[in-house]
């Protein structure tokens, strides 16, 4: 399953990208690339190799929608997309192995093209949908390169364009600016000018310098130490959302569905943030919000998640298509009596204190941990996340241009959620097992979470007008 389904794919002609087959030929040839894969990238292609040899398919792509509005010329487009690509030095870089060894090639750019290709009129949508998940869980797969695939379907007042990547090159921030980014380019080649860009920083430099500052540390570090308690408190694992989600521990991995819906409007956002702002804001209000659902489903004592935020801490890396992320481990005291300002005041400090741990990736983190580490799935553990998506160029027109962001679930035991803020207020969507006590629990868990903020909106509105 993905979430291509909300994207009102309408019929027409089908155009594909891809990078050029000399430029594929021409990477075979290259020589090593010295800069290593981050850790995170480095434990995604593994796991997607492990699960693959034991015979599942797991397709992991993420990617974003969206329209150009108006007659497409198509040599413009393309010029526009391989502008974009060129922009990104991951986007050309992938990797080989030499035994168990993962080894990095990176094209130069002079060798980046893409090839265009004319599928065909599509009249039916929901044969295009299904022809383009299939294509995108081929083309944009962890274990081949290249990993990225870009569609457009032409129709006489415009296109709708679709791109997927493997996990590895993008981020959720990453995939936000593209719409702007790509239109900026297309209408720039339909004037016939030059955008003029500030060079942007590599993720693969990046890559480079993380991995080296975190291959300084040993199992004896600070960081190391507090995720092993962590750990230990998780029975040896990373946590997953604590509410029953039907699984049985003995089965295959399960399918997953996808949902998303809005929780509250602009005006219930912004009420709900002015409430928030003296604990730290909206993310330590939706932590709060979150753990006192999971609390009312389940009795737990303790809310524990893993809280992801970027690790683009230089502003060189601001505009740079990547995988930034790290995350930081937390527990929340939710007592029965806990009242929501007290666990708004129980979030703000635990965020302030473990914040700091996002900077060092998990993965070398757990690789450090040895047999205090002991997964039981290969879907290692459960996020809830927060972004406020209104500061990304473009983003007021996403609504006007149909843009999304893309995930493709397909098989997990683990519940991610993500809650973002956009220009039309509060959005939730998680990723969970696919079966009937998951949905119920995690559609309770929406609707209690949106009962929370609507109840906090209520109360800062009034506050407002008494003062």
């Amino acid at each position: 399953m993905t979430d291509l389904q909300r994207c009102e794919i309408r019929p027409g002609r089908l155009v594909e990208w891809t990078l050029h087959p000399a430029s594929v030929g021409a990477a075979r040839e290259l020589p090593d690339d010295a800069r290593p894969p981050a850790y995170v990238q480095e434990s995604h292609i593994r796991t997607a190799r492990t699960v693959r040899e034991d015979g599942l398919f797991v397709p992991t792509w993420i990617g974003t929608a969206f329209d150009i509005p108006g007659h497409i010329e198509l040599d413009v487009l393309q010029g526009a997309l391989e502008s974009w690509m060129l922009r990104h030095e991951t986007l050309r870089s992938g990797f080989r192995w030499a035994g168990d060894e993962m080894r990095r090639f990176t094209l130069d750019e002079g060798a980046v093209a893409l090839h265009r290709e004319d599928v065909g009129e599509f009249a039916d949508p929901v044969t295009l949908t299904r022809y383009l998940q299939d294509r995108f869980d081929v083309a944009a797969d962890a274990l081949t390169w290249p990993n990225f695939l870009f569609a457009a379907v032409v129709r006489d007042d415009g296109a709708s364009l679709y791109m997927a990547f493997d996990h590895s090159n993008v981020d959720a921030y990453s995939i936000h600016r593209i719409t702007a980014e790509i239109h900026e380019l297309y209408a720039a080649g339909l004037d016939g000018r030059a955008v003029e860009a500030q060079p942007v920083a590599s993720y693969v430099d990046f890559c480079a310098s993380e991995r080296t500052d975190a291959d300084l540390i040993d199992d004896t570090h600070t960081v190391v130490g507090r995720w092993r308690e962590f750990i230990a408190r998780c029975d040896g694992r990373l946590p997953n959302f604590p509410v029953d989600l039907g699984l049985n521990p003995e089965g295959p991995l399960p399918e997953q569905k996808f949902i998303q819906e809005m929780l509250v409007d602009a005006e219930g956002a912004a009420a709900f943030e002015a409430y928030c702002r003296p604990y730290g804001g909206t993310l330590v209000g939706v932590v709060a919000a979150v753990a006192l659902a999971a609390r009312d489903i389940s009795g737990l004592g303790v809310y524990r998640t893993v809280v992801p935020f970027h690790t683009r801490v230089k502003s060189r890396w601001a505009d740079s298509v990547g995988w930034y992320v790290g995350g930081a481990p937390v527990e929340i005291p939710v007592a029965p009596t806990t009242d929501f300002d007290g666990v708004l005041e129980l979030v703000r400090t635990a965020l302030r204190d473990t914040r700091p741990l996002s900077r060092m990736p998990l993965a070398r983190v757990l690789r450090l941990l040895g047999a205090d580490f002991r997964p039981t799935s290969p879907d290692l553990y459960s996020i809830l996340s927060y972004v406020d998506s209104r500061g990304t160029p473009g983003a007021e027109r996403w609504q006007e241009l149909k843009a999304y962001g893309l995930i493709r679930v397909s098989y997990g035991d683990q519940v991610c959620a993500w809650v973002t803020r956009v220009h039309e207020g509060l959005q939730f969507a998680c990723r969970l097992p696919d079966t009937e006590v998951a949905h119920r629990n995690m559609r309770r868990t929406a609707e209690l979470v949106r009962e929370r903020i609507v109840a906090v909106a209520h109360e800062a509105t009034a506050l407002a007008v008494r003062v």
